[in-house]
């Protein structure tokens, strides 16, 4: 865990940089808040060459996955604006750290997080170079993005099954940036529930298309990041 600072801001997070250096990469909790299947996600990231911070959006605070009526309440009440500044600083963090070696970041999110990485790519273009949502989610009324600020390109995974946000919400939103001429691809992972990618989740958890689409954001920020 490390604390960071930046125009006032205090934040903290979990950080894993890559042995020799790699480009920057932010990746944003779920609901369940800053757990150790995002930390090990970090991990992740930290082992395919990317340095990666989680911040803490919760300040320390987290549900199980057996209090999913929990999770719900801490996410809305989460502050958005605040939740921006923080990633901001994450951000700013990660660029000032010698094991950070691109000019910009990635931005990597899961359910809420995947929300939350689109709003902050929409908030901060000029840092945010690559974005993958993972099943995102935004619902919060007043933290729907400007989709016209948005000028990183998006890979996006979502899943077939999803009561959360479904492929006709997927095709909606895909439709929406294709009328604004943004770069955006969207994966519809066949089989799959919402937070299929969550190995602390077996319900849902589905390996073979985790790796998967893991693989296909490893590839999408090492082409993009520099």
């Amino acid at each position: 865990m490390v604390e960071f600072e930046s125009d006032g801001v205090a934040g903290r997070g979990h950080f894993a940089p890559a042995e020799g250096g790699g480009p920057g990469v932010i990746v944003i909790q779920e609901w369940w808040g800053l757990v150790p299947t995002i930390t090990r996600m970090c991990d992740r990231f930290a082992a395919a060459g990317f340095s990666a911070i989680a911040p803490d959006l919760y300040n320390g605070a987290s549900a199980s996955t057996a209090e999913p009526d929990e999770a719900g309440k801490l996410m809305m009440a989460l502050n958005v604006s605040q939740a921006a500044a923080a990633m901001g600083a994450a951000i700013d963090f990660l660029l000032a750290d010698d094991a950070v070696t691109s000019s910009g970041v990635g931005v990597v999110g899961f359910c809420m997080g995947g929300g939350l990485a689109l709003v902050l790519a929409c908030r901060r273009p000029d840092i945010v170079d690559a974005c993958a949502p993972y099943y995102g989610l935004i619902p919060w009324n007043d933290a729907q993005p400007d989709w016209s600020t948005l000028e990183a390109p998006v890979h996006g995974h979502y899943a077939e099954r999803d009561g959360m946000f479904s492929p006709a919400a997927v095709a909606e939103l895909s439709s929406t940036l294709e009328s604004l001429g943004k770069d955006a691809e969207f994966t519809i992972h066949t089989g799959c529930d919402h937070a299929f990618v969550n190995d602390d989740r077996p319900e849902v958890y589905n390996e073979a298309e985790a790796e998967v689409a893991l693989a296909e954001t490893f590839a999408f920020f090492r082409s993009t990041l520099s």
